[in-house]
């Protein structure tokens, strides 16, 4: 900077970016003591507390200014994220404050010429201290009995102190940003000086139209435009911008939805002072004055609970905060989420969210002792198009609401899931195929059958164990089975002799290349646990919709596994991509492998059990029955859409139970079973989604041995009339020393 003892001969340079010293800051505030003093003015309540400067020493005020920051780091305001479909609509907002920031050329020209009349009329005249503003301020209120009609820090003070407000994370910065004493004022003119001096008028102006509270939950211009009148700020008229300018004042006491007279009050002092400085004439505030407020209050949708689709938003939000590249800490991931101003894209499909949600809806009631889940995922890409439960979000448990997503992973929805039954036979089916064992390899599958557990090999090579364990079937006698009427009829015994030729563990870990969180935690010194047993094939493992919709996807797609996806992008506040989801797939079993299964699968549909389910295009699926009747499966797919349906006893807290005689709304379960029960939902679901898939057919399978074997199956048994139509996993878990008859559902 110049020296005082040579001034510049011609005009001094832009003060912006030069070094704020001790004595610029105490010039301005020599200004004000002086002319306080001529005036005799020593109040409490204007710019800064006068007497209090004056009683602190010039060294102390110097050392309290010194120890500041040059400038006031502004940062990036909080604003509210967007979760869209995959059409590109809203399905949820989620904020810590709920704001949208926009440009001066995006607000309102009359919007803008409100709120400078009524807090800073003087504000393109002045630097970061308005004195003559600050005086007149003090003579109209005490003018008007003390009551505050005109503000008395400029609109750069008013911005310093909600930044710091803003910004404050503690209980202790908290306390500072609204402090009463001199301490605060000094701070906060240091802070504004620096901001005149870096920032140009219309950026004040716009920061502070940004970062204004106007009660009600509305941060920011455009927030408040669209919740009290439901247009964009570009559009706000004299009337509606009067009363916005006037709640800055005291958001929370002039709140128009609690305190509508006080704000229309608010709002006609706007109105009078725009006329007194000429913004308007009188005749266009009287006219005016005479209306209402015209309020069109939207609601503040936030969170979850008010999404268009609740447990989809959870999963996305639960999805995201495990991914570190958002944040290296939980915290972090969080505050981007809610304060970053994201728009999330995800892969929700809402027409094939709303044909879950009746589908699941319209068979078990939120009240009954038993959940309904539904998931739908793309094969080849992995992109999740809908989970739906009978359980709605909330906490009102006495409606049967939950905040439990049962419908996904257990890392995503806090619950454990549910026996898969029947379905689990896929994942060894398609292992017997991928070691090259005949489709038409005939096995002789007696009902009941009783198995050594030596027979079965695990992961190390060795025995399972050396105990012995009882399995019926419940669909058919004791009959020489194939894979394709083994797996229509789905024969226990069959499966369990197909595993002695597959082993336990190859099965095992196949299902967990294609989507299965299954956590096999360690039962002994080899390493064998409570999922990774004999009786694998028949579904002891507790489950999600989401996984087996994954899994299944996988045969869909030919043997490409992709990693279950409900986002496919996240953009900034400016629409700048921050991350791209791709797909993560992997091919995990041969095509001739997957082909070969799914012309076994449409089995099930074209005459089988779920014949009733026919969709009049290809797909196949697998019912699933656990013992008991705990939980009833479906998983079926066409080749472009995959999708699991499943109702599983369980009270209130989620415990599992059984299925029989509970009225689970619709009707109440007498005979439990994935045909009658789940396999319904299914086809409810893919039904409403077919005009929106494309259609395909599935490949014949060619160089596997045995494909296309269509050997008649014998009819289901029949029992005193009215014998079964699906399958009933029995035999449980079975551990060494024989099977323990069933097994609980998982949560």
């Amino acid at each position: 900077m110049p020296s005082s003892s040579q001034p510049p001969a011609s005009p001094p340079p832009d003060p912006r970016g030069e070094r704020l010293t001790t004595s610029t800051v105490l010039s301005h505030v020599a200004v004000m003591l002086a002319v306080s003093a001529v005036l005799g003015v020593i109040v409490a309540g204007l710019a800064i507390p006068f007497a209090g400067v004056v009683g602190i020493g010039a060294r102390n005020a110097s050392e309290a200014i010194s120890d500041l920051p040059e400038e006031l780091d502004t940062g990036v305001l909080p604003q509210r994220t967007q979760i869209l479909d995959r059409q590109g609509q809203v399905m949820a907002t989620i904020y810590d404050q709920n704001r949208v920031e926009v440009s001066l050329s995006q607000i309102s020209r009359t919007m803008v010429k409100a709120i400078v009349a009524i807090e800073d009329y003087r504000f393109y005249e002045h630097g970061a201290l308005d004195l003559k503003g600050t005086l007149r301020a003090f003579l109209t209120n005490a003018a008007n009995d003390g009551a505050t009609v005109q503000g008395g820090s400029s609109i750069t003070q008013q911005l310093v102190k909600q930044t710091l407000v803003t910004q404050a994370t503690t209980d202790e910065e908290r306390r500072e940003a609204t402090a009463t004493d001199y301490a605060r004022k000094l701070r906060e003119l240091r802070y504004a000086i620096a901001m005149e001096e870096e920032h140009s008028k219309d950026w004040i102006l716009e920061r502070y139209l940004n970062i204004a509270y106007f009660g009600d939950g509305a941060y920011g211009i455009q927030a408040a435009a669209k919740h009290y009148f439901n247009v964009n700020a570009r559009k706000l008229d004299l009337r509606q911008s009067a009363m916005l300018a006037g709640l800055v004042q005291s958001p929370d006491a002039l709140d128009p939805t609690d305190n509508p007279d006080r704000a229309l009050a608010r709002r006609n002092v706007v109105l009078d002072r725009m006329a007194q400085l000429n913004v308007i004439p009188q005749e266009r505030a009287d006219r005016v004055k005479q209306r209402s407020l015209g309020l069109n209050v939207q609601p503040a949708n936030n969170g979850c609970t008010s999404a268009s689709a609740p447990f989809f938003c959870d999963y996305v939000l639960k999805y995201l905060m495990r991914d570190k590249s958002l944040g290296k800490t939980v915290a972090e991931r969080e505050q981007l989420l809610k304060s970053g101003g994201l728009t999330i894209k995800t892969t929700l499909d809402q027409r094939f969210q709303d044909g879950a949600d009746a589908a699941v809806q319209d068979t078990v009631s939120p009240q009954a002792q038993a959940i309904g889940g539904l998931a739908m995922v793309e094969p080849g890409t992995g992109e999740v198009r809908a989970v739906a439960q009978s359980r709605p979000m909330g906490r009102d448990k006495k409606a049967g609401q939950t905040f439990i997503n049962y419908a996904v992973n257990q890392k995503y929805g806090a619950a454990k899931g549910f026996q898969g039954g029947s379905t689990f036979k896929a994942f060894v089916l398609a292992q017997a195929i991928e070691d090259g064992i005949p489709l038409s390899k005939s096995i002789f599958s007696p009902n009941p059958g009783t198995f050594q557990e030596e027979d079965y090999e695990d992961c190390d090579g060795e025995p399972y164990g050396y105990g012995q364990f009882t399995v019926p079937n419940s669909t058919t006698g004791s009959i020489n089975a194939n894979m394709y009427n083994g797996t229509r009829l789905s024969v226990n015994t069959f499966f369990l002799g197909l595993e002695k030729e597959t082993g336990i563990c190859e099965p095992f870990n196949l299902a967990k290349k294609m989507g299965l969180d299954l956590d096999n935690p360690t039962g002994d010194e080899r390493g064998n646990g409570a999922e990774r047993i004999p009786n694998f094939t028949l579904g002891t493992a507790d489950v999600s919709p989401l996984e087996m919709a994954e899994a299944y996807a996988t045969f869909a797609a030919r043997g490409k596994h992709c990693d279950a996806r409900p986002v496919t992008a996240i953009e900034d506040s400016k629409g700048n991509v921050l991350k791209k989801y791709k797909p993560t797939c992997t091919q995990v079993l041969q095509e001739s492998t997957a082909d070969a299964v799914n012309d076994i699968l449409r089995g099930v549909i074209e005459g089988g059990f779920a014949s009733a389910q026919n969709l009049g295009r290809d797909a196949g699926g697998k019912t699933g029955t656990t013992n008991n009747g705990n939980s009833v499966w479906f998983v079926g797919y066409t080749p472009t859409m995959a999708t699991a349906a499943m109702i599983a006893g369980a009270n209130q807290e989620g415990s599992p139970s059984s299925l029989i005689g509970v009225n689970i709304g619709s009707s109440t379960v007498y005979s439990a079973s994935g045909t009658r029960l789940a396999a319904p939902i299914w086809g409810a679901a893919m039904r409403t989604a077919l005009p929106h898939i494309d259609n395909a057919d599935f490949v014949y399978p060619s160089g596997v041995q045995g494909a296309g074997v269509t050997a008649p199956a014998p009819p289901p048994r029949s029992s005193g009339g009215g014998g079964r139509d699906d399958d009933n996993d029995r035999g449980g878990r079975g551990g060494r020393g024989g099977g323990n008859g069933g097994g609980r559902g998982g949560r």
